[in-house]
């Protein structure tokens, strides 16, 4: 996508177009092994989507690809086998479905109703509920992998004559596994 800047001197170019100039002049000679770090750190939202789906289509035609990234919604999306290092040292390998089964990481389904503190009580101890809260209105309940947690938690709402409104469930993310097992404090 850089046809329109060929006769553009680098200096002259923004950081998106630099950073793609960058990637074309590492892959112009179809490289059998690829590794990217943090290819797309500090550039626009189109540069990115056009960065990453180059990235499939190498990939897809036979190079191997090795990308480092902080943006885990990047890694899930692109990457087939994940390792999760911290401090130098690997603490998880395998795939999405796979590191996101090793870590008690469930969905978190959240219900705009209004909830008596009896019914937020039941809620909790539900299978495979570990953690709920409630608040002006809000209840959410994070969960660990189960086939019917959206619907336990709706006939435990149910039960109580509970009419929820607006209810949403978000899988688990990899974002999920890397805070569990590399912890949530700040570091340097």
């Amino acid at each position: 996508g850089l046809e329109d800047y060929a006769q553009a001197r680098p200096k002259k170019l923004s950081g998106g177009l630099l950073r793609r100039l960058n990637i074309a002049c590492g892959i112009a000679h179809k490289p059998e092994l690829v590794f990217f770090d943090e290819p797309t750190v500090a550039v626009d939202p189109q540069s990115r989507a056009s960065i990453l789906e180059n990235i499939q289509a190498m990939n897809a035609a036979g190079s191997t690809v090795v990308y480092t990234s902080h943006y885990m919604e990047e890694v899930e999306d692109i990457c087939t086998r994940i390792m999760i290092m911290d401090k130098g040292r690997t603490l998880a390998c395998g795939t999405n479905e796979e590191l996101k089964a090793i870590v008690a990481a469930g969905e978190k389904i959240v219900i705009e109703a209004q909830v008596p503190e009896a019914a937020v009580m039941a809620i909790g101890k539900l299978p495979h509920v570990t953690r709920v809260s409630y608040d002006e209105g809000k209840l959410e309940v994070a969960c660990s992998n189960g086939e019917h947690n959206v619907a336990d938690v709706l006939a435990e709402l149910a039960r109580a004559r509970i009419a929820p409104g607006r209810i949403w469930a978000e899988p688990p993310t990899l974002n999920d596994v890397f805070l569990e097992i590399t912890g949530r404090e700040l570091r340097d």
